[in-house]
């Protein structure tokens, strides 16, 4: 996770910023957040923060789930700037159960210089349950992204992890439609022995190889992706009843499939803007929480 400058899509942007330079305090945000379960209700035991990164406290706003720690990340800085390393550290304790979002989208700003990464480490105990749902991802013309995720849990734990992608600010102006110069992420799933599940990686470069034509995005702009880390039985169980997307002239299609290694699920969606899909999935939230743990959503929060 230390040599993400290593990866071969970053060559071309190695020159540092103009301004502050790479990694440099104010744009290297740290964030480490450690989960314990007290009784019926799981607390936020453990907090390291760094600006531009920022967790004020666990909230308790699930009437169905009262005892899960939600947390909101906050970012100072208005977004990822060139030049900009931000690490975040996850670890839920055996039987802990928290919700981790964000404040609003994650804006990758503009760039002329360098480029924004994100690492996440996240580790799931025994029969931990974690919800990590933040906001879509815009990245603005221009800019540069590369995010690295890391899970290790055992098979009693779940983990449902989202990232929602938009195309960049599409109703700002011309060139913002998948202006960006490079989108990279990883994931990389593991078990606490050390025995790796599954890994996949995804870069998008717009300029060198469209996005927009059949088996990339066909036309829809937006693309969330779904991760079930569970146990065999659990994703069983939410796969028959995740519906058959059976024809592509809607506002956002999806499909399930298995991961390798009895890991759980993927669930893919795509959409023409990003109501649709963030509609989408949370209906596949709906299904896992009701499967997995057994207890309903909330209705929505009403300015969303």
């Amino acid at each position: 996770m230390n040599s993400l400058h290593a990866a071969p899509e970053l060559a071309p942007y190695h020159d540092e910023p103009a301004q502050l330079p790479s990694g440099a305090p104010g744009k290297n945000g740290v964030l480490r957040l450690g989960f314990e379960r007290r009784g019926e209700r799981t607390i936020l035991a453990g907090l390291c923060r760094q600006a531009p990164l920022l967790v004020q406290r666990a909230l308790y706003w699930d009437e169905a789930m009262p005892g899960l720690a939600c947390v909101f990340i906050v970012t100072t800085s208005g977004g990822l700037l060139q030049g900009d390393r931000h690490s975040i550290e996850v670890r839920l304790g055996e039987h802990a159960q928290a919700h981790l979002t964000t404040q609003s989208a994650t804006k990758i700003q503009q760039m002329d210089a360098n480029y924004a990464t994100q690492t996440q480490d996240i580790v799931l105990e025994d029969g931990a349950y974690l919800e990590f749902l933040p906001e879509p991802v815009i990245p603005y013309r221009g800019s540069r992204y590369l995010a690295r995720t890391r899970v290790t849990l055992p098979e009693s734990a779940t983990a449902l992890y989202a990232e929602i992608i938009l195309p960049g600010r599409k109703y700002h102006r011309d060139a913002e439609l998948f202006g960006y110069d490079l989108f990279s992420s990883a994931l990389r799933v593991t078990r606490p022995d050390g025995r790796e599940l599954f890994a996949e990686k995804f870069v998008i470069e717009p300029a060198q190889y469209p996005v927009d034509g059949c088996a990339v995005m066909g036309g829809f702009d937006v693309v969330a992706n779904v991760v079930l880390l569970t146990s065999a039985a659990r994703a069983d169980r939410v796969i028959d009843q995740v519906p058959a997307a059976s024809t592509l002239a809607g506002p956002a299609v999806a499909g399930a499939s298995r991961l390798p290694n009895d890991a759980g699920l993927i669930y893919r969606v795509l959409g023409t803007d990003s109501e649709p899909v963030r509609a989408v999935v949370r209906e596949f939230w709906s299904l896992v929480r009701r499967e997995t743990v057994g207890a309903p959503l909330p209705p929505p929060f009403r300015w969303r």
